[in-house]
């Protein structure tokens, strides 16, 4: 019993060490300056950190999110109005409907859409 577990761990060692005697020969010696700087969404990663950031991007961006997320929540309404038509599920897919078209038109309406400016 006592062989098996000393032939066990020896079995078990000799990975470890070869895995960290090859870790570190591979390890690089030198640190490349522009390979461990980190990639900022098409940022020059050489430039200022300190670029002013277009906040019409980004909450084109996140209007873009919602959106995708509503129409995520509006594929299973055919399948559900083919197994089983209900009013019920009918009311709700237009309520839904609705604060969508009133959610785009204010949207509209207060310029977030206009990506010209």
């Amino acid at each position: 019993m006592v062989q098996a577990t000393s032939m066990f761990t020896i079995c078990a060692a000799i990975p470890m060490i070869l895995l960290l005697v090859a870790s570190l020969l591979a390890a690089r010696s030198t640190e490349d300056r522009e390979k461990s700087t980190p990639f900022e969404c098409g940022f020059d990663p050489k430039s200022t950190a300190r670029i002013p950031f277009s906040t019409r991007f980004f909450l084109l961006a996140i209007i873009f999110i919602v959106f995708d997320i509503e129409i995520v929540l509006l594929m299973p309404i055919p399948t559900m109005l083919m197994t089983s038509y209900t009013t019920h599920i009918m009311i709700t897919y237009m309520l839904f409907i609705i604060v969508l078209i009133a959610g785009l038109i204010h949207e509209w309406n207060e310029g977030s859409l206009d990506w010209s400016m």
